[in-house]
Parts: structure tokens; C-alpha cells; sequence
């Protein structure tokens, strides 16, 4: 959520930070707006709503400069309206903030100012930074903002400008991810790599805790106590074309087409047929480390949740491990049971979620290694677990997770065969299920050949305002990550519910205008789900079904049928998620919703 961009140089900072908000509209927004030094003093301008306001507004009242910093906010405190709009500037006008997170105690610290004759314009807990950041100048901008810091409490991805000392932007952060582009001549900030990459593939991530002071010709990072800190560089190796539609109406219809290529380059070197197993250099653990783990917690927040639920399947099922999968939001307020004989897998598409990295820091403290699964390089989550793997998926635009989703799945799947097998399962077994997963990206594109027929059914059902998705083992978390897909993209209330589940509650929903999604293709408990579509039925509820094989016992109980081919019962709910994703999708898009940032989400939510 929210975007920082900053940049440093010889030229008019104006169009590199409206590039770099635009690169990040995909995380999703209400508000935006830049600030520049003009050579005098600083100017702002913010609008309410998408960039093309603010662009809008540059246009008919144009300002020029460097450096220049921009924001784009994911509203918290106070309505998004142009006055809540970051930049933030001081009393004085002559500092300028724009921040992600929360700054818990600014009630506190506003009273203080408000005191000392300081003005608030705004509802927002930032705009006391810029206060107190000119209240602490005395010379250099750093120390203002390091002394500013130290009073401060929460969570902060911020950058800062001054006409008091023009010559740098000084960004610093606790939870909230930056990192600095080294350019030619000229030096970036920003909170996500694609603000920059048309410019620069060098860049530094910053860890909790840093300040950077960014000049246009150099850069340093110092701590809170003002001590220096080396930080490597790294270097972004994707492509500009992974960040862009390519000729796809939507990113998010472009990521789920792109699954058969992302779960190949999940699997790329990993997977070893021959012996039935994986190889996953970088979970850092050794043979005799993976034998005396004694339970895992799996933790995870929306859809990687979802993904979370398969791997517990997974792991207890092959590698008869006990596993519990737990809500990364409540895990560390519930005195979990972890100890130095607990694995913890935390799984976040960005790295960056702030409830799993609480989580994972929980875990930590209590004694448990910690194993990340995450798709972003250099993200906090990947620095700060005990081992890890990348799920090399790919930047993922789409707020709603699709190609991430099946990713995680995959990388559970392949975590799982190879502690299996250091443990109990068989070769046979581990060669079936290695070459299952090898044969996976041809079942997603026989899958994906089924778009025309998912689309038809999509346009039948676009104005019902409830689903419910129904599935029973493998196949219930995929109904669960079903119904929030066309939650978080549609605004239709769907519900998912173990199918067997239903007649405890559900089954009080059901009538003609109720249509109900069974993931149902031929499994061991396929035979249960069909008695559980013919309650439906028996009701006058619509059903759409997705099934692996022509079944006589479905006769009469289809309204719409999706065919998907057949795979091992433990990866069937990674292809059944492609006709979930294409429903949700089509039925989003007949609705005239806005799919890739649908509304009141966030692609990184970096806030507790």
C-alpha cells in the first residue's frame, strides 16, 4: 500500500516522479501528490483520486526543481481528500514528508506542537513529522529527522525535503520498505523497484531502522544513534516488459496466463525426478535439522492464507508432520506454542506484509526457525528469516494474487517432497508426485483453453450479488481463494465453506437466485461432493462445476460444467484455481469494475 518516489539530479524531477506513482498504481491508492525545490523555497501539489488528477493539476499549474519527492496514499488517517494528501508540509513551509505506516503515538506528539503554536491542516498522523522535523532543525536535515525519529513511535517508510538544506533527500525506515536507485549523475528513492527500473537496475535496500542521506552524486546511510552502516547493492534482474499489460486488457487477466511459464520458473532447478525429491538451496537447514522438527506453524495472511491451508495438507498427508496454519494478524496476541523445535513458514507475496513479518519476529523470539516463502528479492522478510525460497514468479501488478497464489503452492509442494522424503516416503511415491509437478504447466494451459467457455458462464451471472464456493479436502482451500477472488475484484459477497460443511448453515441460502461453485473434480472424495450438489439442486440453486472427467453420477446436476484435466489429488486445487481466477475475472470486467485495483485494497499492506 501507498508509494514513495524521490528523486536527486541535474534535471526537473516533475516527470520522473509522476513515472514512478504511475509504476506503482498497481498497490493500490486514493490520493497523490509531489513536492520539488524550485530554487526558493518548496511547492506541493496533491489531488484526491487517481494520478490523472494530479497530472491534471501539474499541468495547469506546472512547477519545476530538484530534488522532488512524491507519494501516492492508501487512506488511514482521515478521508481521502486533497488536505490529507501527502506531501506534508511544516508550518514554515519549509520541509516537506511524505510517509507510509502509522505513527501510533501522534495524537500525543500533535498536542505537544499544537502547544508550541503549530497549525494542523490535516486529519493525518504524517503531518505532525513535518512539524516536528522543523521544530528540531537546527542546520542539517539529517540530524532534524533522526531527532524527530527518536520521538516517534509506530511504523515509517518516509522521505523528506528541505529548502533549509536543498541539496538532499533523506528517507529513513521501520517497517515499511524503501530502497535507494543509483543512477547516473542522479540518485532515486522509492518504496518498490518498478518506480525506477526504466533508469536504474542498482539499487540498496534499506533494512529497519536506517536513514538514508541521498545526494545527487552520492549516497549514505547511517542508524538512529547517527552511526554509518554498509549496505550492499543489489541488482533488479526482471524486465520492464514484466511490469507492463503486453498487449492483455488487465495485468491481472496477463498473470493468469502467465502461470504456466511462473510455476515452471517455481520449479526451474529444483526439481530431481530421478530421485523423487527437491533441491532448495537456500532453506539453510541441514539433514539433521529437518529430522528434528517437530511440528510446523505455517503463517500467512488472504491469499497466501489460502495457499498456507494446501501446504498443511501437503506436509501432514507425506511428510507426517503435525502443521497448523495460523492468521498472521493473530498468531503473536495468542501465546503460540513454538519452540526451538518448531519450523515457522511465513508466506507474503511482497516480502513486506506487516502482520507476517510480525509474526515471523514472534517465532523468532520464542525460539522457532524461521523458513520464508516470498516472491520479491531483497524484501524484508527475505533479510530477515533464517533460510528461505523465491518463489520467482514474477512482479505481480494485479492486486488480486493469481500467479503468487499458484506459485506458493507449488514452492509448499516442493518444500514438502523433499523433507518427505529425508523422512518416511518412498521413491516411488516421491517420483509420482516429482513428476506430476513437472507435468503441471501443460495441464495450466489445457486449462487455461477453457477461457471462452468460463467467460460465457460469467456474463449469465454477473448481476447475482451472492456465490457460494463449495469444494471438500485439496479442493476447500481452493474454494475458499475462489469466493475471495471474486470478493476483492467484483464486490459480489461470496462465501467458500468445505462442501460437507454446508448443510450446517449454508444450505439455509440456497434458492434459484443462489448460484453455487463446486470444485469438484475426480478425487477420493469425489463421490461425497455429488451428494452434496444434488442438495443443491434438490433446492433450485444454479450450479457451476468444475470436474476433471465425463461423470454419469453428475448427469442432470450441471448447470454449467468447467472441464480441467486430471492431476494427482494434492494439485488439482492449483488447477482448479485457473477457472476460479478466469470467473472472477470476466465477472469483475461485466460488472465494470476496475480489476487491477479494485477498490479499498492494496496490493503490500504494510500496516498492522
Amino acid at each position: 500500500m501507498c508509494g514513495i518516489i524521490g528523486y536527486i539530479g541535474p534535471n526537473d524531477a516533475t516527470p520522473y516522479l509522476l513515472e514512478g506513482l504511475r509504476r506503482m498504481e498497481y498497490r493500490g491508492y486514493d490520493s497523490a501528490g509531489v513536492a520539488l525545490y524550485n530554487g526558493t523555497g518548496l511547492e506541493i501539489r496533491r489531488a484526491a483520486g487517481k494520478i490523472a488528477k494530479l497530472d491534471a493539476v501539474l499541468t495547469a499549474e506546472p512547477i519545476t526543481g530538484s530534488p522532488g519527492i512524491g507519494h501516492t496514499r492508501w487512506a488511514t488517517h482521515g478521508p481521502p481528500v486533497e488536505r490529507n494528501a501527502h506531501p506534508h508540509m511544516s508550518g514554515d513551509g519549509t520541509v516537506a514528508v511524505v510517509h507510509n505506516g502509522i505513527i501510533e503515538n501522534s495524537t500525543v506528539l500533535r498536542a505537544a506542537l499544537e502547544g508550541l503554536g503549530y497549525v494542523f491542516k490535516s486529519d493525518t498522523d504524517t503531518e505532525v513529522l513535518a512539524h516536528l522535523i522543523e521544530e528540531l532543525f537546527e542546520g542539517r536535515l539529517e540530524d532534524a529527522v533522526v531527532d524527530a525519529l527518536r520521538r516517534v513511535e509506530g511504523t515509517y517508510g518516509i522521505a523528506v525535503i528541505s529548502s533549509k538544506d536543498p541539496g538532499k533527500i533523506v528517507a529513513a525506515r521501520k517497517g515499511s520498505p524503501l530502497l535507494i536507485g543509483i543512477g547516473e549523475g542522479a540518485n532515486f528513492l522509492a518504496s518498490d523497484a518498478s518506480a525506477i527500473l526504466t533508469h536504474t537496475r542498482q539499487v540498496v535496500y534499506l533494512n529497519d531502522g536506517d536513514v538514508a542521506v541521498i545526494e545527487k552524486d552520492r549516497y549514505r546511510v547511517i542508524d538512529i544513534d547517527a552511526q554509518p552502516q554498509r549496505r550492499s547493492v543489489s541488482r533488479i534482474e526482471w524486465d520492464l516488459s514484466e511490469i507492463e499489460r503486453g498487449g492483455y486488457d488487465h495485468f491481472m487477466l496477463k498473470e493468469i496466463f502467465e502461470q504456466p511459464r511462473s510455476i515452471e520458473n517455481t520449479m526451474r532447478g529444483r526439481l530431481i525426478l530421478e530421485d523423487g525429491t527437491a533441491k532448495l538451496g537456500g532453506i539453510n537447514l541441514s539433514h539433521e535439522q529437518l529430522m528434528k522438527i517437530d511440528n510446523i506453524v505455517i503463517t500467512a495472511c488472504g491469499t497466501s492464507w489460502h495457499s498456507a491451508l494446501i501446504g498443511e495438507l501437503f506436509l501432514e498427508e507425506l511428510a507426517r508432520i503435525p502443521t497448523e496454519v495460523e492468521y498472521a494478524s493473530e498468531f503473536r496476541y495468542r501465546n503460540p506454542i513454538v519452540n526451538e523445535r518448531t519450523l515457522c513458514i511465513v508466506i507474503s507475496q511482497s516480502g513486506e506484509t506487516a502482520d507476517t513479518l510480525a509474526a515471523m519476529r514472534e517465532a523468532k523470539r520464542r525460539g522457532a526457525r524461521t523458513l520464508g516463502l516470498v516472491n520479491v528479492v531483497g524484501s524484508t522478510i527475505a533479510r530477515e528469516d533464517d533460510g528461505g525460497v523465491y518463489l520467482h514468479a514474477g512482479p505481480e501488478i494485479g492486486v488480486a494474487s493469481t500467479k503468487a497464489f499458484t506459485s506458493q503452492v507449488i514452492a509448499l509442494a516442493l518444500f514438502t517432497l523433499k523433507l518427505a522424503r529425508k523422512r518416511d516416503l518412498s521413491v516411488v511415491r516421491g517420483r509420482e508426485i516429482a513428476q506430476a509437478l513437472d507435468a503441471l504447466p501443460a495441464l495450466i494451459e489445457a486449462a487455461l483453453k477453457g477461457a471462452p467457455e468460463v467467460e460465457r458462464i460469467a456474463e449469465e451471472f454477473k448481476d447475482a450479488t451472492n456465490f457460494l464456493y463449495l469444494g471438500r479436502g485439496y479442493n476447500f482451500p481452493a474454494a475458499l481463494e475462489g469466493a475471495l477472488k471474486l470478493k476483492e475484484i467484483s464486490y459480489i459477497h461470496a462465501e467458500g465453506y468445505p462442501a460437507a460443511e454446508m448443510k450446517h448453515g449454508p444450505i439455509a441460502l440456497i434458492d434459484e437466485q443462489m448460484p453455487v461453485v463446486f470444485v469438484a473434480p475426480h478425487d477420493s472424495v469425489f463421490d461425497k461432493i455429488v451428494s452434496n450438489i444434488q442438495e443443491v439442486k434438490a433446492r433450485g440453486g444454479k450450479t457451476i462445476v468444475i470436474t476433471s472427467r465425463d461423470e454419469p453420477s453428475l448427469a442432470g446436476l450441471m448447470d454449467h460444467e468447467i472441464r480441467i484435466p486430471e492431476t494427482l489429488d494434492m494439485l488439482m486445487p492449483i488447477v482448479a484455481s485457473v477457472p476460479l481466477q478466469l470467473l472472477a475475472y470476466y465477472i469483475a470486467v461485466k460488472r465494470g469494475a476496475n480489476v487491477d485495483q479494485p477498490r479499498n485494497l492494496a496490493k503490500s499492506v504494510t500496516v498492522e
